[in-house]
């Protein structure tokens, strides 16, 4: 069932002789590894915490000199040590953990900040939940029953058609034990160690054995190990195509952002992505938890202000934006008379992306004008850079009371110095914005080791398609686009690129708060756990829980966290001369 110990000793000595840089793997730290990983992901699947000496330190044990290799027979007995587990410990982990107040992550958590989020002034502002969520049904989406009915699989749908294509021959089968589990996990390691190792030969043998195993039709474990096998997969024939990094610039994709591969999959049209992004929001509340958090913050904070003017980081759609606008209206001191709002694209969209993008700027004006809101837009395509962010570039005007917003799109400005972040969030500073919202994925992708990012990797999103699984019935077609049109293009940008074409750099919470402290900027902490509260009450789903830890609020599920959503300011002695804004 497992793999044998011959063979990852002499993996080991391979790494030793073809990639230097992972001498330090050996033998033993691995193991440790795999059976955290492991036992993570069969039992507790999202339910153990993170805590101080918990999953970060066995990541970094990857980095740590063993001087003592295992024999053979150590090895044999650890496996078997944890392929024979007590039912007690699987009971234990299979309990649903919420964020506990001795997790170090939350051990300076404000909770009388929680109490009464509504007591500053701002009680009669708030965010309409249940409309926010029904709002997606005039975009094209049906109702959550529409999610849970468990529809059959239409056979014709594209999405659906690629993966009846490359699915295996026990694709569709009702799910799997643990010990088909704990074999599938050990196989998926062994893989990426030899990819990492760049041992082509044992890695397509590993693939091999995995693709009897995954499955985009079965259990939570089976569909994220399918995108993590395929994620493999393209790394791999990057790899052989590359002859190692063959340009020399340590970038694994050969032609530019987007090159694939003959065994990846098609790319995706940007209304099946679009598609996929109003899917997830509706099916789950991972994006209805990030706009509720910004649209609060932003609410409270323009309390008093006439003219507003948002700049929106990264902006590829409007879905955030109606909710705000129903909030100001509802001000006791009425509506702001105008708000501008500035969208900076990635800078790679094509002509039809901006047309459709302005296209729904248009019907946001229009959404905007019927609760009283005078809307004006424009559009950046230039790449964003530091010499964008200046006063002259987003046109800002005197008098009008600056926000800068951003949703899952910071992490796209990291790159492997982590220099131009600082620099871009220097240039905000400068601009003096009254608040800076940020949310982000909760997870470390960003590591300069192929194996510590692939394993947290594997960590994060078996949590998210657990999930899923609970939102959502196997058969969902609609289940099946949130996984394979959404969350598989980031985990195959996560292991299977490098050097600029990696986009997805998630960082943690701690690391988030540090970029943004050393770039000038302080918490100014968010006021909106009841309304998170209500919020998750309308998915109907018990796995979720909040926390709020340092300023940031978290949405985890089973404890492990997921997002972070997140407030800053410039303090009042830091924000540039010409600037009207004023703090929080």
């Amino acid at each position: 069932m497992g793999i044998s110990p011959g063979r990852r000793i002499n993996l080991e000595e391979r790494c030793h002789d073809t990639c230097p840089a992972f001498t330090a793997l050996t033998l033993k730290s691995m193991r440790q590894v795999h059976a955290s990983l492991v036992y993570w992901l069969i039992y507790g699947s999202g339910n153990t915490e993170r805590k101080e000496y918990g999953w970060e330190d066995e990541t970094e044990a990857l980095l740590e000199t063993d001087q003592h290799s295992p024999s053979a027979s150590e090895v044999d007995q650890f496996v078997d040590s944890f392929f024979i587990t007590d039912h007690e410990d699987v009971d234990h982990f299979s309990e649903v953990v919420p964020f506990q107040p001795d997790d170090h992550r939350f051990e300076d958590r404000d909770i009388g900040s929680l109490v009464g989020d509504y007591d500053n002034g701002y009680g009669d502002v708030m965010i309409d939940v249940d409309r926010d969520i029904q709002f997606m049904g005039g975009e094209g989406l049906g109702e959550q029953d529409k999610f849970m009915s468990g529809s059959p699989i239409d056979q014709d749908d594209p999405v659906v058609a690629q993966e009846t294509a490359l699915a295996s021959p026990l694709e569709g089968s009702g799910g799997h034990g643990v010990d088909q589990g704990l074999h599938l996990v050990h196989l998926l390691l062994a893989c990426a160690e030899a990819v990492g190792c760049r041992d082509t030969q044992l890695a397509e043998s590993m693939l091999a054995k995995i693709w009897p195993c995954v499955s985009s039709f079965g259990d939570s474990l089976q569909r994220v190990s399918y995108c993590f096998a395929v994620g493999l997969k393209s790394r791999l024939s990057l790899l052989q195509s590359n002859g190692n990094y063959g340009n020399g610039t340590g970038m694994l994709t050969p032609h530019g952002r987007g090159a694939l591969t003959d065994s990846d999959p098609r790319p995706f049209s940007r209304e099946e992505k679009v598609e996929a992004f109003q899917l997830l929001h509706q099916a789950t509340p991972y994006l209805a938890f990030g706009y509720l958090a910004a649209n609060e913050a932003i609410c409270q904070a323009s309390h008093g202000h006439d003219r507003m003017h948002i700049i929106d980081l990264g902006m590829e759609h409007t879905l955030q934006w109606a909710s705000l606008f129903r909030a100001l209206a509802s001000r006791p001191d009425g509506p702001p008379k105008s708000i501008r709002i500035t969208a900076i694209t990635s800078g790679s969209d094509s002509l039809d992306d901006l047309s459709h993008l302005e296209t729904s700027l248009k019907a946001l004006a229009d959404e905007a004008m019927s609760v009283g809101i005078y809307l004006q837009f424009q559009v950046i395509t230039d790449p964003p850079s530091p010499l964008l962010f200046s006063r002259e570039s987003l046109n800002l005007r005197e008098g009008e009371t600056l926000f800068v917003n951003s949703i899952m799109k910071l992490h796209q400005y990291v790159k492997e110095s982590r220099g131009s972040l600082k620099a871009i969030l220097q240039a905000i500073r400068r601009l003096g914005p009254t608040l800076l919202t940020v949310v982000e994925q909760d997870a470390n992708h960003n590591g300069p080791f192929f194996l510590g990012r692939f394993l947290e990797s594997l960590h994060y999103y078996s949590a998210v398609f657990d999930s899923l699984e609970a939102s959502l019935p196997r058969g969902s077609p609609q289940r099946m686009r949130i996984e394979r049109v959404y969350y598989a293009e980031e985990i195959r940008n996560i292991v299977a690129c490098e050097g600029a074409e990696r986009m997805e750099r998630h960082e943690r919470a701690d690391q988030w708060r540090r970029q943004l402290g050393r770039a000038g900027f302080q918490a100014a902490g968010l006021k909106c756990m009841s309304r998170a509260r209500m919020m998750l009450s309308v998915y109907g789903c018990d796995g979720y829980s909040l926390a709020y830890e340092k300023g940031c609020l978290l949405l985890g599920w089973k404890g492990r966290p997921i997002m972070l959503a997140s407030a800053w300011q410039v303090p009042a002695n830091n924000h540039a001369p010409s600037s009207s804004s004023s703090p929080l």
